[in-house]
């Protein structure tokens, strides 16, 4: 997913409990998803951002090689700029595009 054209907003805002749990029921269960959501879109921009700077790595143990980079210092300072993937998984639940279920409600 292109988490750089997300509409999430950079930083936190207040969030109506209702709405939050009208397709759950259940606060905690909301939060879990969220979180396991969150959890699944940091790992995946790490792992965009190490191969994009695995670009610029420098293989050599010599310290006195190691030089600053401008284009990786303007990635890592867009990466930073980014939402948080709290903010971006919150976004998502609210346009419906997390797909979640509940094993133990199945069940019954």
């Amino acid at each position: 997913m292109d988490y750089k054209k997300t509409k999430a907003p950079g930083s936190t805002i207040p969030r109506d409990l209702s709405i939050l749990t009208n397709e759950t029921g259940n606060v905690y269960e909301t939060i879990m998803v969220l979180a396991k959501r969150a959890n699944q879109i940091s790992s995946e921009m790490k792992e965009e951002l190490n191969q994009k700077l695995q670009e610029f790595a420098s293989y050599s143990d010599n310290l006195e090689e190691i030089f600053e980079n401008r284009e990786q210092i303007e990635i890592s300072k867009f990466y930073e700029r980014l939402p948080k993937p709290t903010l971006i998984s919150m976004q998502e639940f609210e346009e419906g595009k997390i797909y979640h279920r509940n094993p133990s409600k199945e069940k019954r």
